[in-house]
This record gives structure tokens, C-alpha cells and sequence, in this order.
């Protein structure tokens, strides 16, 4: 069944969730991508995308072109702000990244937290006891190296409160629609 990729405009199977990253990958073989590319992706405008640039939600794009790592910065605002105040979020990201126009103080690069998040969203059914949940977050985060003790709990509870969050979202979009029926 297809699904819209969290974040975006783009949908794909469900069942695809492990190769969406290296679909992501092949989108920057060319170095980058410019914000026309980043507003269709996200569905977003322009305007706000550099707006959050401007506030420091992150770094700078470098000759107008936009690393995945940028991208997945916004991708992972962008699923969450319909639910999350923003400054719930950058709080929230902080709390594994730091200053977030700095990349260089990250615990873990934000491409790598998106494409774990999409793991994880694309079996949140199946994890409704703590038990699921930790198998499943230690099936994700097998391979993450912790730069300091502690690091893969704080990435897990940031990655739990997403999950969460985005369900949260969906659920509200949901009931909106069936409203709107009525």
C-alpha cells in the first residue's frame, strides 16, 4: 500500500521504507539540490524554508544547493509542525544536535535521524507495547556508534516523541477529513 513519505509530497510502498534513503542519495549525485527542488519535495514555500534558514533551524545552503542533510533537517520540521509548536521542535532537535545552524556539535546527522524515523513510521502499527517498541528501535539504530555514553537514549526518546507526534498528526488529519464529510 502506498504511503506518503513523511514530510513530503512524494508517496511510495510502505514496504519500501528501507530504500527510500538510497533513493534520497540518488537525488544528490549531483552535488546538491536547489530550493525549487526542495519546495517540490516538501511542499512548502520557498519563503518559509528560507525563513527558517534566517532563524538558524539550519545551516545555510551553499551556492544555492541544498545538502540531504539540510533536506531531512526540513523534512523532519515540516512532519512535525502541524502538531508541534516550533519551538517544541527545535527544542526537541537540540536536545540530540545542539546549536542547530551548527552541524558540527551533532550526535547524529539529521539524514541518518529522518531515514531511522521513516523506519520506524512505516511499522508504528505494529509497535503497541514498549517491548516492540525497544526491538524495533534497536533494529534501527544497530549500526548508530554513540559519540559519548547516553547518546542512542536520547536519539531513542527524540525518535519515540516523532513517532508519536506524527501519528498524532495523521489521527488529526483524519478526523478533519471525516469532518469535513459530515
Amino acid at each position: 500500500m502506498n504511503w506518503t513519505i513523511p514530510g513530503t509530497t512524494l508517496t511510495a510502498p510502505r514496504e519500501d521504507a528501507e530504500q527510500i534513503e538510497s533513493q534520497f542519495q540518488s537525488m544528490f549525485l549531483a552535488g546538491g539540490i536547489v530550493l525549487s527542488q526542495v519546495t517540490s519535495i516538501t511542499g512548502l514555500d520557498a519563503y518559509m524554508i528560507q525563513n527558517w534558514v534566517k532563524r538558524g533551524f539550519l545551516t545555510k545552503p551553499i551556492q544555492k544547493r541544498y545538502t540531504l542533510r539540510q533536506l531531512c533537517r526540513i523534512l523532519n520540521i515540516n512532519m512535525l509542525r502541524g502538531i508541534l509548536p516550533m519551538e517544541r521542535i527545535c527544542g526537541m532537535l537540540s536536545y540530540i544536535n545542539g546549536n542547530l545552524d551548527d552541524e558540527s556539535d551533532d550526535i547524529i546527522d539529521d539524514s541518518k535521524l529522518y531515514f531511522i524515523f521513516v523506519k520506524l513510521a512505516a511499522h508504528a502499527r505494529d509497535m503497541d507495547t514498549p517491548a516492540q517498541w525497544q526491538q524495533a528501535m534497536h533494529e534501527v539504530m544497530d549500526d548508530y556508534v554513540e559519540p559519548f555514553p547516553g547518546a542512542r537514549e536520547r536519539i531513542a526518546k527524540v525518535l519515540r516523541i516523532m513517532v508519536i507526534a506524527w501519528l498524532a498528526s495523521r489521527m488529526a488529519q483524519e478526523a478533519e477529513r471525516l469532518l469535513d464529510a459530515l
